[in-house]
């Protein structure tokens, strides 16, 4: 495949009412639809195009990873959060991680040691959300992945680079993870994979639920291979594991409310920036240098806190109401110079780290479910339970080895996590304005915040995806903003000036940015608008 590629799009946003999804493989959203013209609703289908991911995108995603929902019902306009998200063995201790050659509490756990698999929180999510919300069974939901798996599918050109760099990188020296290639390699672009096993895996879910998973012959494969591979979960980690069901936090814009899964997710990054910008009179142009440096700023800021309170909120108290209330938002507005950057972040900052998959689906009646899905680091471990078709995340590399940070390893904890679903809604009670996301690591409250003004600008789903995006850091050195290809140039020497380290990025390297998709609803005709992300093999597509 051409690597200058340039990700440019020209696209128009996708119009319909009979229903929409929108992500990242138009085979995974295919089956999405498949399921909302058989009767499902948002949830039946979300999870359909999720486990679709996990065949067609297997270098972001899987039943071996975590995830989380939000979920709208259009009769009630009630909206709740999925906490689909993992726990780390019983015997993970901060001293046993320590025992680990070359690492202490200023480093972090290698990125594919198996103590960073904690326990995959997906399986149980998917079954959880089709069971509340659902009105299909999971052998309805889960048939077309399967058939997928089984039959087998034309790998897309973008999947299949960063499919080749995992088997590059974790997949040629993990356990068993040549299982996820073609004889060592990523399968081509345009080339048919087939993997029976994860056929196995989801028929087993399909007729045993989620029980089959955590404590049957999937559970033993996955406790077994993970200590044969030097880690130390155990068949009792796997049976304890449930899912959570919170209450979603939420900030005001303009008339529009921003909601979030609260921690140990890091959406609320996004509404703290939010409520720090809400001060400042923005400038119409999104690619501006005054507004581009405000928006850095409230993040840098943002990132600031949440890099310190963000844990697992049943272990440590996180101080949610107070960094959300506007009067703290104000005092932190007070820190921002309008021409000078400021890069002092002593309590933490974004990190490296991508590769994830969201999606996001409306159905006919206006219920939605906007939803996120991870390996994290692509393949994750890469780690494969022998014959069963997927890889096994590294999720718990985001703890902190600090004894004294909320976010600290230790038994039975869930870790910082990156991946966040969003949604907007207008009125009281909540009316559905839009369900979106934008998956990539540390970029993800980054690039909420940036489509979410976008689409307060006015901008269709597609066009706010279209627009480059700027990322603090991204695997650069500390305090670097990068900047997207079409970011112009004056804005980058301006910012410069203003003292940001700013650094181009193009080709194939705009992943770090980050794909998102975007569904809009109007109130008033129930007409969806979607819009898929061009750094993706995606689409969005509309039932008639």
């Amino acid at each position: 495949m051409d690597k200058t590629t340039t990700f440019s799009s020209r696209r128009s946003p996708v119009m319909g009412r009979g229903g929409m999804a929108a992500t990242s493989q138009p085979l995974a959203v295919a089956a999405g639809l498949e399921i909302l013209g058989k009767g499902g609703n948002a949830a039946d289908a979300a999870v359909a195009t999720a486990a679709a991911l996990n065949v067609t995108e297997p270098t972001s995603t899987g039943i071996g990873g975590d995830c989380f929902a939000l979920y709208y019902e259009a009769l009630t306009g009630a909206l709740t959060a999925l906490n689909g998200s993992g726990r780390a063995p019983a015997a993970l201790t901060l001293e046993r991680i320590k025992a680990i050659p070359g690492v202490s509490a200023q480093s972090s756990l290698p990125p594919y040691h198996p103590y960073t698999i904690t326990v995959p929180g997906a399986c149980a999510g998917w079954c959880d959300l089709v069971e509340r919300h659902g009105s299909l069974t999971m052998a309805e939901v889960l048939a077309p992945a399967i058939r997928l798996a089984e039959d087998g599918f034309p790998v897309a050109p973008i999947t299949a680079y960063f499919w080749q760099r995992g088997a590059e990188q974790q997949l040629r020296t993990a356990l068993n993870g040549r299982e996820m290639t073609l004889e060592g390699r990523g399968p081509k672009a345009g080339e048919v994979f087939r993997n029976p096993g994860l056929g196995k895996t989801l028929r087993a879910v399909a007729e045993g639920g989620k029980k089959v998973f955590y404590q049957g012959e999937i559970a033993v494969a996955i406790a077994s291979t993970i200590q044969r591979a030097g880690g130390c979960m155990s068949l009792e980690d796997l049976a304890a594991h449930t899912s959570s069901w919170d209450t979603p936090i939420s900030t005001t814009y303009q008339g529009l409310r921003l909601w979030e899964c609260p921690p140990n997710g890091q959406g609320i990054t996004a509404l703290m920036a939010l409520n720090i910008l809400e001060g400042f009179d923005l400038p119409s142009d999104p690619l501006s240098p005054d507004r581009l440096h405000l928006e850095i700023e409230a993040l840098r800021l943002a990132f600031a806190d949440t890099r310190w309170y963000v844990a697992d909120p049943s272990t440590v108290s996180v101080p949610v109401e107070a960094l959300l209330s506007k009067a703290y938002a104000a005092r932190r507005r007070s820190r921002i110079h309008p021409k000078k950057a400021s890069l002092d972040q002593k309590r933490g900052a974004p990190q490296a780290g991508s590769d994830t998959v969201y999606l996001s689906v409306v159905d006919r009646s206006g219920n939605a479910c906007s939803f996120i899905n991870s390996n994290y680091m692509g393949f994750g471990t890469g780690i494969v339970p022998r014959g069963w078709g997927f890889t096994l995340h590294n999720r718990g590399h985001n703890f902190s080895l600090d004894p004294g940070h909320p976010n600290v390893a230790a038994p039975g904890k869930r870790p910082y996590h990156t991946i966040i679903p969003a949604m907007i809604t207008r009125d009281e009670p909540p009316c559905l304005f839009a369900a979106f996301g934008v998956m990539g690591g540390f970029m993800q409250p980054q690039g909420h915040l940036q489509v979410f003004l976008s689409l307060v600008d006015g901008h269709d789903p597609q066009s706010a995806l279209d627009l480059p995006r700027f990322c603090i850091d991204g695997g650069r050195a500390a305090g670097v903003v990068a900047l997207e290809e079409g970011i112009p140039e004056k804005t980058a020497d301006e910012l410069k000036r203003r003292g940001h380290r700013v650094e181009g990025v193009g080709g194939w390297d705009r992943a770090l940015f980050g794909r998102g998709q975007i569904i809009v609803r109007d109130r008033k005709s129930s007409i969806l608008t979607g819009g898929s992300d061009p750094r993706a093999d995606g689409c969005a597509m509309a039932l008639i």
